[in-house]
């Protein structure tokens, strides 16, 4: 075989480890090293003289190294074999990832558990070709990206559905709004995964996530935008209002039960959410009545009173006396407030007492 009298590589985008294809040298070969490479001198697996970008004259001076162990003869054109690998720094930024099948995570707010699809990219650099030589491209001749994105793959996924349940509880991030969060995630992943990839001497250059994606029509995604919309429900109407509604919501799914049984508790759910309706549809309508006049400061939520043996509240006082006048609490109905030591009937309560001395009797019995 013919000595070699230049040794290059002109590298493409998508090779980051290249062994230049004859290892009979000669003192006096050039050696080119273009911007962005690095090049070793191996002999035996293992790893010499070390050339960074620019163009060489191979002598004796300038592979120290190597000629420790070949024992090169000083001057002339002495030929030797040892093998030149060319290393590539430049960032390749285009990789692409995603997780194959969809990953378990509970939303930390809802405590609903949702599977979630997630696809991003990726760019890296060689940051130590000599660590990447000796751990990853052992004595292949050429190793791409492609291996790097394999190898890198199973670690990434293993890791991503982790640091991402984890930045999602410590955040208190909702499933619902990852998409937001896009960015923040995003950085939080790259100085995570980093050091995965400088084992091997490789840079994570940057790490993206493009979009977070879950299916609109699975049962647990519905149950979960429920529970948020229940919760935003709660949050505008109040803890009183949003239980009366709610009460409403059963009555109707009662109401429409056939038979007796499902009409019987159509009615008694219907008494019981007209209580909890009553004093608050009397303040509307008190207020739409005169909107000249500010509406009544709000009072404490302290009385409970028994209906058909059913306790029912906590109602303010202009509550329960709505419900007096609506002859829906009588004068021996039980009522009891904070310094009680028992119920007692709400017509022994002072500030009740004359509430009573407008109300008419009962009808007489029908004859």
């Amino acid at each position: 075989m013919a000595l070699i009298d230049v040794v290059k590589w002109e590298a493409n985008t998508r090779e980051l480890v290249h062994k230049f294809p004859s290892n009979d040298l000669r003192l006096g070969t050039q050696l080119v090293v273009y911007t962005g490479q690095t090049a070793y001198f191996v002999k035996g697996g293992k790893v010499f003289d070390t050339f960074e970008a620019g163009t060489y004259t191979i002598k004796t001076e300038n592979i120290p190294l190597l000629n420790k162990l070949i024992n090169l003869p000083f001057g002339g054109n002495s030929p030797f074999q040892a093998e030149v690998w060319f290393i590539n720094h430049l960032a390749v930024l285009d990789s692409k990832w995603g997780t194959p099948n969809p990953i378990q995570l509970e939303d930390p707010k809802y405590e609903i558990i949702v599977p979630v699809r997630a696809f991003g990219q990726y760019g890296i650099r060689v940051s130590d070709p000599k660590i990447l030589l000796e751990n990853l491209a052992g004595n292949m001749s050429s190793f791409t990206v492609a291996k790097i994105e394999s190898y890198f793959k199973g670690i990434m996924m293993s890791r991503f559905n982790n640091l991402l349940a984890d930045k999602m509880t410590k955040d208190g991030i909702s499933i619902l709004n990852l998409n937001s969060h896009l960015n923040d995630l995003s950085e939080y992943m790259s100085q995570m995964l980093q050091p995965e990839f400088n084992k091997y001497g490789m840079g994570l250059e940057n790490f993206y996530i493009m979009s977070i994606n879950v299916p609109e029509d699975d049962a647990s995604y519905v149950k979960l935008k429920e529970a948020k919309e229940q919760m935003a429900k709660l949050k505008i109407m109040g803890q009183d209002l949003y239980q009366t509604d709610r009460s409403f919501n059963v009555m109707e799914r009662a109401a429409s039960n056939e038979g007796a049984v499902g009409g019987a508790i159509g009615v008694s759910m219907g008494m019981n959410a007209g209580l909890g309706m009553g004093g608050q549809m009397s303040g509307l309508v008190g207020q739409n009545l005169n909107t000249q006049m500010p509406p009544a400061l709000p009072q404490a939520a302290n009385y409970y009173v028994a209906i058909n043996g059913q306790q029912q509240g906590p109602f303010d006082f202009n509550t329960v006396c709505a419900y007096i006048t609506q002859l829906q609490i009588q004068q021996d109905t039980l009522i009891w407030k904070a310094g009680l030591p028992n119920w007692v009937a709400i017509s022994t309560l002072p500030e009740f007492v004359d509430k009573f001395s407008i109300v008419p009797p009962p009808l007489p019995p029908l004859s």
